[in-house]
């Protein structure tokens, strides 16, 4: 649908109108505040990372997001993630850690795990992922699906590809032909070209991080500051022309994922030359303090005098020449714990022996889960109020993390600061009926 339709605008008219006449028949009530966007969407954002390996041990699919009333009150699924090759292009395929050409495109979903109920036949050029997320594009209209690109094992050969002007064009018409095309590389019956064309509604940045150290393998150098504005500036003009070359113009959709930490703001993003292109930045607002480190600490908090926090990372951003209304919020469905905690007391600050164990990885816990141990009996919920975070200690383990109560307050803080909305990382750690999601809906459908 054009983003300024004759249609968008004439509702948009009749909308204002029948406000206008509300307001005239009740005079010294209070404003309502226009929160609807097209199809009725929320006018914040609500972005949310769907990874392409929880389909597998998690078993979280795709339907997933539909029965848990998460696609409903979602404005953007961000897919994580797309991989750069060594040649700095866009690629896929079935590469053990590399790619996985199954889970995104190949893999057959039977009628009772697929969004519209028919299950997929072996005839058809796209399944998996790719084909679900189209049927939860076709039951929910407005809701917008992005390539991610990079993430902290991925972002390898970001530098490389974003290092000269032809190898910035190369990489970004690459991406732009696998996904926004949607030309895939054949896989059986499956792929080809235009396979997955109409999926993808633009492009997620995620190079962690451009001049700075990231994953132990990722280049990175002092030049990426510029060459990642550059590299904004060629997506934008790529994805522009390309949608402007479609008999219906579409404006494809450019993010980006952002540090928290000042010494790598300015180490890799010129601010307000990056805002310029960038429809929004999601912000990152956790693993402020990881299980990986030997003392305690608050991983997302809002506020928190002389540490990181949600709070400094948005006037670090605001600072440096970032509008408001394109800083999107950054929270986590998940808990960073450690174990082997000593010192007693609430056990926050304390020293710890090792990260605490957990379902799937060390020291990183679903919401889910800590929901769960929350309501067990075993473990005493603590709150800082006044800095906008919870943690869960019994004794010997502590996890922090957010829980609806902490959103509530942090919903708040995105309206009175007049930000973009939220984004989560990641679906699959919410619990099956969409608690956090519930919370963040309601809290930024406030007036």
């Amino acid at each position: 649908m054009l983003r300024n339709s004759r249609r968008s605008l004439a509702r948009a008219a009749v909308a204002a109108c029948s406000l206008a006449l509300l307001a005239a028949l009740a005079p010294g009530a209070a404003a309502v505040p226009d929160h609807g966007g097209s199809h009725g969407r929320p006018a914040y954002k609500r972005v949310g990372y769907f990874t392409q390996w929880g389909v597998y041990g998690r078993n979280f699919q795709v339907k997933d997001l539909d029965t848990s009333g998460q696609a409903a009150k979602l404005t953007h699924i961000n897919y994580a993630f797309g991989n750069v090759s060594s040649d700095g292009r866009c690629f896929t395929g079935n590469i053990p850690g590399e790619a996985d050409a199954w889970a995104d495109y190949a893999r057959p979903l039977d009628a009772a795990g697929s969004v519209d109920g028919v299950a997929d036949t072996a005839e058809q050029p796209l399944a998996g992922n790719f084909n679900q997320l189209r049927e939860l594009k076709a039951k929910h209209p407005g809701l917008k699906v992005l390539i991610s690109l990079g993430g902290w094992s991925w972002s390898t050969h970001f530098s490389d590809a974003a290092r000269t002007p032809a190898s910035r064009k190369a990489f970004v018409s690459s991406c732009i032909d696998l996904y926004i095309k949607g030309n895939l590389p054949v896989d059986g019956t499956r792929g080809g070209a235009g396979a997955a064309a109409g999926l993808f509604d633009g492009v997620d940045l995620d190079w962690e991080w451009p001049g700075s150290a990231g994953d132990t393998d990722t280049v990175f150098r002092p030049e990426d500051k510029q060459n990642f504005t550059a590299l904004v500036r060629e997506f934008r003009a790529q994805l522009d022309a390309y949608g402007k070359s479609l008999e219906k113009r579409k404006h494809y959709e450019l993010t980006a994922f952002v540090p928290t930490a000042p010494a790598k703001i300015d180490a890799g993003f010129e601010v307000h030359r990056i805002m310029r292109d960038l429809d929004f930045v999601n912000l990152q607002g956790y693993d402020f303090h990881v299980s990986g480190e030997k003392t305690t600490a608050q991983q997302s908090a809002l506020y928190a005098r002389g540490d990181f926090s949600v709070d400094q990372t948005v006037r670090d951003w605001l600072r440096r020449g970032a509008p408001a209304r394109k800083l999107v919020m950054g929270i986590p469905f998940y808990g960073q714990g450690w174990t082997g905690v000593s010192g007693g007391g609430d056990g926050l600050n304390q020293p710890a022996q090792a990260p605490a164990p957990a379902t799937w990885a060390a020291g990183y816990e679903d919401y889910k889960a800590l929901k769960k141990l929350a309501d067990s009996g075993t473990y005493t919920l603590h709150r800082d109020r006044r800095g906008g975070h919870a943690w869960l200690f019994d004794g010997t383990t502590l996890w922090t993390y957010d829980d609806p109560q902490v959103l509530r307050t942090k919903t708040s803080y995105i309206r009175e600061r007049g930000l973009g909305g939220a984004m989560f990382w990641s679906l699959d750690g919410d619990t099956a009926d969409g608690e956090l999601m519930t919370a963040v809906d309601r809290g930024l459908s406030r007036s």
